[in-house]
């Protein structure tokens, strides 16, 4: 049941983080070209990603680790 729940909360966040900063948002848009726009979005996705992949996988291996010396 906990992971349903944080499945359905994963989910939802990820539909919500389609966005830019302020400033790069502006910028963007006053030029017109809106494929340039959507470049700098999903170039800002993926630097966002990748601190939380890392973390993600430090914590596997850390419950990892402490699960095996614990039984």
């Amino acid at each position: 049941m906990k992971k349903l729940i944080f499945s359905f909360i994963l989910f939802l966040t990820v539909l919500n983080s389609n966005a830019q900063c302020a400033m790069c948002k502006a910028v963007v848009e006053s030029g017109g070209d809106t494929s340039q726009a959507e470049g700098l979005n999903t170039g800002i996705l993926y630097l966002m990603a990748f601190p939380y992949l890392l973390v993600g996988v430090l914590l596997y291996f850390i419950f990892k680790y402490r699960r095996k010396f614990k039984l």
